[in-house]
Order: C-alpha cells, then structure tokens, then sequence
C-alpha cells in the first residue's frame, strides 16, 4: 500500500500544525535542510544519555495494549464465491462456498468475519448434497456449529449466502487508507456528470469481509475462484487469470477469475467498470493496463515502465515475479494512493493523465512500489500489522532503487532525503519502533515510520552489508518464506546466515528501538591530526545510544582519504593523521545514515564541498546552508553555477536559493533566471524559475510571469498565476480565461487562488464546477480558496448554495482532510451565528479520530 500522494498529503499535514503521520497514502512537511541542526546542547561526557524531560512525551504515554498476531482456529484453504450487484441499493449479492480446516486442534464450531452482512443461509456441501447448519451471527462474526468435531485433517466446506451491505457500517480509516468499508460503489444511479460507474475493493487491513466471508487476518492464506456477474458493458478484473466469460439468459455476463496460488484474504480484489485495458508483456506474461477508455492512448506513457520494473526487480532479488500476471487498474475516488493486491495493484485516478499533464509527472515511484509488493507483502506476508515494516519498507525502498537504476545516484539520493525528512517531521510528535506490538488501532501502523523510516533503514542495512549479501539475503529471504507469514526474526536470520554475523544490534536497534540518534560533530585539526568529536544527543530514556559504522571522509586538495569508524558511546572522539590541515572533512561520506546531523563547516568548507564532492546530498547541504550568503561573490559564483548541474534537483534548489538575492549583479542574474524559465528541459526547473522571479523587485517580473503563461507545462503556468498572486497583479484576470476550462487539478488550483483574491461574483459558478472536478491535495486548497471567495463576494453571490455545498463536504466528503478543508472554508465564508452552530454541529458529529482530535483544539 502506497498513500501514496505522501508527498502532497505532507504538505496539508504541515498545514494542519503538524497533525498526521502515505498516504497515499497516507506526515510530513519537506524540510530544505539535508541535515538537520538540533538546537540541543552537548551533554558531558558519559555512556548513557539523559536529558532534562518536563513531562513523558505523549508517544510514551499512548503505548497501546499489547496486539498479538491472531490465533488461528480454523484454516481457510480455497474461497469459490458467486458474485453479483444491485447498484441502486449498493449491495452485493454473494454465494460464498469455503474450504476449511482446524489449523491444528479440533473445532466443532467455525468463525468467519463477515462485516453488516444480511446472512440467509449456511449450509455444510458434501459432494452434490448440502445439510443446514446452525450459526449465531453479531454483524461482525458469523459462527457456525459444525456438524461434527473435526481434526486437522479433515477439511469440510461451508456454503454461505449473503448480501453484503459496506454502506451501513461506520466508516474508520488511516492517513493511508482513508476508509476501511471495503465494497465501493461509484456514482451507482449515473447521476454524476463525468463521473463512470464503478465498483472497487481495497481490503487492507481486513476490509475485505465487509463483502466476503473469510478469515480476514494476514496470517491466512487461501486459493480463490470468483464468479463476477455484471451488465455486459462492465470489464471486471481479479486475483489470477481469466478462466472463461459467460454470457447469461438474463442479458448478464459472468466472469470467471481463478487464483490458484496462496495469498493473504486482505489481498483479494475485484474492480467493475466500463475500462479500457491495454496489453502489454513481461516475458511470457500478460502486463495490462485498466484505463478509462478516453486515456488509452497514454496508459503506457504512465505505465510502461511496468515490463522493464519486472525484469529489473526479478534480476536483483533473484527470484522472478511469481505470480501469473500483473495488472494495474485506475478508479475513481480511491481511498488510498494505490494497493498491491496479487496480480492485481489499484491506483488512485490521478494516474490518469493527459499528453500535457505527463510532462510535469511521473508516477514510477508508486508504480515501482505496488509492484514490489509482489514479493514483500503477497508472496512473503507479514504475520501482524505489528510486523507492517516487512510489506512497506521494502515497498518504500524499491523507490529508491528504482530510481537509482532508472536515473541514477543523484536521483535517488534526493529521493532519499525527501523520505528522511518526511520521518523526521513525524518523529517530532511521534517515534515508535518500527516493528511495534503495541498500538491503539493497526490502522496507527500507516505512517511515516512504517514506510519513510522503514525504507532508509533497509539503505543502512544494505550499506553496511555490501550490495552482494544484501540482495542474496532477501532472495534467501523469499525463497524460504514464500506463500507464508512472517515476523522480523525471519528477515534476521537470512541476512546472518548469508554474512556469518551475529545482526542483533542491528535490527535491535532500528527495527525495535523507537527513536533516532541525534548527533553533534565536530572536526579540528592539530599538529597533523584531524580530532572528530561525536555527541549523540538523543534522550535515552527512550531511544537506545546507538552503534554506528559510518565512513569519515578527509580532503587534502584533490586526494581523498576515508575512514571506517564504529561510534559506540555516547560521546568519543577519533584522531585520524593528515599531512595538512584538511578543505574539507566530510561526516557519513556515504550519506547512508538516518537521523539528524548538526556538524558546523564554515563558509569556504561548504563551498569546497559543493566543487569537489560528487554526491547529491553535500551539493544540496551547501546550498541550503549557504542561501543566506547568497549576496557574497564567493557564494553567489557556487549557486548561479549550481543552475547547470545535471541533477535538476540541485538546480530547483539553486532556484530557490537565488530568489533571496537582493546584490547589484540582480540584472545579470535576472536574464540568467529568465533563460532558465524559458529553456530548461524539466519543467518543474522552469517552474521554480518562474518562482524566484517573482520574488525579485525588477519592472520585467510581470512580463516573464505573463510569458510563463504560455509554457507546454501545466506547472510552469500554475507557477506564473501563483507569481501573479505574489506580486498582487490583480490585472490579469482576462488572460487567464483561457484555463478556466481545464482540467488539471494544479492548474485550477492555483487559478482558484487567483480567483478568490482578484476575482468578481461572475466567477462562483466556476468554482461550484470545478470543486468536483480537482483532486487530491489540490482539492484541499481549492477549497480553502472557495471559503476565501465567499468570504471576499458573499454578498453578491448566492452565499446559501456556496455554505450548502461546503457544509456537505465538510459532513460527508469521503477524505478526511477534505472534510477539514470545508470545515475550514466554512468558517471564514461566513460568522453568523447559525454559521458557528453549524460547524459546532460538525466537529459534534464528526467520527474520525484524526479529524476529532484537531476538532479538540478549534474553539467553538
């Protein structure tokens, strides 16, 4: 599971004050920073680390039970389900036939989960004939008495027939997976314009017995035969492959899908719809793309790397994809950012996108970490949500190596540096351990420490042990463990038994232990020697002093020497022999490690480091760290010289860094910014341009942000009407006309900026249309924008119809930061009385937790 758009979510995150962990899912303001500096004073010199707490963190505080891996009374072997759908009452009509077992010690009774079901009858199948049952069922659980005690192995199958009703229960959910009622019905009477009719599953955690009888843990393992009858115009898709398609005397057609290898029940999905599917192959297997038909022609443009992503994963991990095809399918109105289902992986419908929104996206990083998913999480599956780490890190962290195959270090490396910053701004509020037998719900299990932090320890991991054991162990890994469950120990032991060393202290430590070390370096230089001090400054009475091999890096002139150190304590000092004092000396030289890193370098330092090390992470700390700077020569020659490096991040940085100028040379430095707007070839470097333009007191600022108007990119565009807002150019409104009929979400996002400050009342009909049409977290600013309207035209538009449809989204929206968007707009569109007691009356109502506690703080 990918929340995927993480990256945009952590943004909203950051603007809700910091409440959250992607989530898509589902945490996390990106910081501009590669290291950050703790303001924390060194302690003395000591082996243990404690520091001064006025209270115990509230992390600590709410530990959570203790949450076992579910004891296994019966066994489900093989699911045959019979399946069809009444889409004006959004149910679904289901013939469920299980195969099952006692796991180990007789049963006379079976227990199902099966969630707001209506249950007409149980019966026990022997061969041709079928015999009542007995059961008790509490809209949860549904337990059948046996005909007779059974052993373990004796197998029996149940038949049950069911109608499955998701809209009935109580929705919860995580920042990953918005909701968990598992059967989605998507505008079921047709009443939406440009909305197709759709049916979805998304079964992580255990959603999916909200429509199937099963036994919805991970520890399970089941085969599957599904039977899906729909109207002849749908597609289906499932688990495995397509046996048969039947058309029925009634005019329906029923597709028969059959899955004849192991896997978790949470992992079972079906999708409905009226689909486009675009072929393609990985070796001897079918690669498919399910598309509304009107983005057929760029499915592959979004997709393709699909094929190219099997082979390479297949290669490095040993072991070839093990299932017997692969499928990617895009819905409306997901709940998460993507789900990696056996065969079968979901996305969100922003993966759907035109010639022109391809130029500004990418989406391989979700598409690459659905599909290892494969392996890590379908073909070898936690045994707990206690144990999520083992699906998400190795999700994560094929992002990385992906985008390091694809487009190389550097590439990678700023990947990294996004997920590090995503952990740390999470584990402000919030350090865990990664594997984690106490939590409050396992939807807590989603956030940036399953995913963000699990992935860069797994970097670690692999920096420590070398690329060869690193990948032999996860092949040994699989291959042992595929078709099971397991915990952290067994991923231990495959890396011990390839390298022969006792890994404790390893996974103790950053698979157990919450927290992350918080160092203090500093480097000086006497009578030929370099003296590093090191200070781990993180409390220990939560987080561990922490062992760390980490390479030392020390440039005299253009040679370069390192070493290897192992840092143990809490304080120590190491002395290497230089034959002068040294340029530079350089912490971590691999930039492999997680945690946080104050090591002071003086101006000539961080600029030598920018010349002379080939890596994206110290280029990027001398940057940032110098951006202040930014009007001395030295350092203005280092960042206008950053503006051609081949890494576009470390250009957008640059950017960002020469939009603080405020020198003499600001004319030069204008025309160079221009050339860069106008004719780098990543448009989210133009976009940037056009960003720090805007930002420089120069009379052409308004010409070159009106120019920018006419870019191929819809990022370059939302950039200039952003720049336009920023310069209060309220002038422009008739130029932008011409985007008001567009559907990216970007692009009327910002306009919607624009519009609610330098608008007029002729423009409320645009923004009551296009609030249905963005997505996203656009649509969280969208329609912060829309309050901001109201607030700015009430009085000359239909204020009523404005409150109404944000009073809606505000109850009802199926995103919870949606809904907090609305809340939000709603309370500056209007401060009437009945206003304020109409949003006493939502946050009163509201029953998401997440939602509840940011309530909590907003007075009535």
């Amino acid at each position: 599971m990918r929340d995927k758009f993480w990256g945009g979510l952590s943004i909203i995150l950051a603007v809700l004050g910091g409440f959250g962990c992607k989530t898509n899912l589902a945490n996390i303001p990106v910081t501009n920073n590669n290291t950050a500096v703790s303001s924390v004073a060194p302690v003395p010199l000591r082996d243990t680390i404690t520091l001064q707490q006025d209270s115990i963190p509230e992390w600590v505080s709410k530990k959570g039970p203790y949450q076992p891996a579910r004891t296994l009374l019966s066994d489900l072997i093989h699911t045959r389900l019979k399946i069809r759908f009444d889409w004006n009452k959004q149910q679904a009509i289901g013939e469920a036939v299980l195969t099952l077992k006692p796991y180990f010690y007789p049963q006379n009774t079976a227990v199902l989960d099966a969630k707001g079901f209506t249950i007409q009858r149980v019966k026990l199948v022997s061969g041709t004939a079928t015999k009542d049952l007995q059961y008790t069922y509490d809209n949860l659980k549904l337990t059948v008495k046996l005909d007779k005690t059974y052993t373990r192995n004796q197998e029996y199958k149940l038949l049950i027939n069911y109608i499955a009703n998701p809209n009935n229960l109580q929705v919860k959910g995580s920042v990953a997976i918005t909701s968990d009622k598992g059967l989605y019905f998507i505008n079921p009477l047709g009443k939406e314009p440009n909305k197709p009719k759709q049916i979805w599953t998304q079964g992580e955690t255990e959603a999916n017995s909200a429509w199937l009888p099963t036994i919805d843990s991970p520890n399970e393992r089941m085969t599957q035969e599904f039977y899906i009858t729909v109207d002849p115009q749908y597609t289906t898709l499932s688990n495995g492959l397509l046996v048969s398609s039947v058309k029925n005397p009634d005019g329906t057609r029923t597709d028969y899908w059959k899955m004849d290898k192991p896997h978790a029940p949470y992992l079972a999905m079906m999708a409905v719809g009226e689909f486009a599917v675009v072929r393609d192959k990985w070796r001897n297997l079918n690669v498919d793309f399910y598309v509304e038909p009107k983005f057929k022609n760029t499915a592959k443009a979004v997709f393709g790397h699909t094929p190219e992503m099997m082979e390479f994963f297949s290669k490095k991990l040993g072991m070839d994809f093990p299932w017997q095809k692969y499928a990617s399918v895009v819905v409306r109105d997901y709940v998460s950012g993507a789900m990696e289902n056996t065969t079968a992986s979901v996305f969100m419908e922003s993966l759907q996108l035109s010639r022109r929104e391809l130029l500004d996206t990418n989406w391989d990083f979700i598409i690459a970490h659905e599909l290892f998913h494969q392996w890590f999480g379908d073909l070898v599956t936690l045994e707990s949500w206690a144990n999520l780490p083992l699906n998400e890190s190795f999700a994560n962290y094929s992002e990385y190596l992906w985008e390091e195959h694809k487009n190389g270090k550097a590439a990678a490396d700023a990947l990294n540096l996004k997920e590090l910053n995503e952990y740390l701004a999470e584990a402000e509020t919030k350090q865990e351990p990664l594997i984690r037998y106490h939590y409050q719900d396992k939807e807590d299990m989603f956030d940036s420490h399953s995913y963000a932090k699990g992935g860069r320890v797994l970097h670690m991991l692999r920096n420590y042990v070398g690329d060869e054991a690193f990948f032999t162990a996860l092949h040994n890994y699989l291959k042992a463990n595929q078709f099971t469950s397991v915990e952290l120990a067994e991923l231990r032991m495959a890396f011990e038994d390839v390298t022969g060393e006792d890994l404790n202290w390893f996974f103790d430590q950053w698979f157990l232990k919450p927290g992350h070390p918080d160092l203090k370096v500093v480097h000086t230089y006497q009578n030929g020697q370099v003296k590093l001090a090191v200070t781990q400054q993180q409390d220990s009475l939560y987080t561990p002093v922490y062992r760390l091999p980490v390479t030392i890096a020390i440039y005299n002139g253009k040679e370069k020497k390192e070493h290897e150190i192992v840092i143990t304590k809490a304080q120590q000092e190491f002395q290497f022999p230089v034959k002068s004092q040294p340029e530079l000396v350089v912490f971590d030289a691999k930039q492999q490690l997680l945690g946080t890193i104050d090591h002071p370098k003086t101006e000539a330092e961080l600029i030598y480091q920018f010349y002379n090390v080939d890596q994206y992470l110290p280029k990027y700390e001398a940057i940032t760290k110098l951006t202040e700077k930014v009007n001395e020569p030295a350092v203005l020659a280092m960042i206008r010289s950053a503006l051609k490096d081949k890494t576009f991040q470390i250009r957008s940085a640059a950017l960002n860094a020469l939009a603080k100028y405020t020198g003499s040379e600001s004319e030069i430095l204008f025309k160079e910014l221009q050339q860069v707007a106008k004719k780098d070839q990543k448009s989210a470097v133009r976009a940037d341009a056009v960003t720090a333009i805007a930002s420089l007191n120069n009379p052409a600022v308004f010409e070159i942000l009106e120019q920018s108007l006419s870019d191929s990119s819809y990022a370059v565009i939302a950039a200039g009407i952003e720049g336009l807002i920023t310069t209060k150019n309220g002038q422009v409104a008739p130029k932008l006309k011409q985007f008001d009929n567009s559907t990216s979400s970007e692009l009327l996002r910002a306009l919607s900026g624009y519009y609610a400050r330098f608008g007029n009342p002729t423009y409320f009909d645009w923004f009551l249309k296009n609030i249905e049409i963005v997505k996203g977290e656009n649509l969280y600013f969208f329609t912060q924008n829309f309050g901001g309207f109201l607030m700015n035209f009430g009085p000359q538009v239909d204020l009523n119809k404005g409150i109404i449809k944000l009073e809606d989204m505000a109850r009802n929206h199926e995103t919870y930061f949606i809904r907090l968007a609305a809340f939000q707009a709603l309370s500056i569109a209007s401060d009437s009385e009945e206003q304020r007691k109409k949003l006493i009356e939502i946050k009163k109502n509201e029953k998401d937790p997440k939602l509840i506690r940011i309530y909590t703080n907003i007075p009535d």
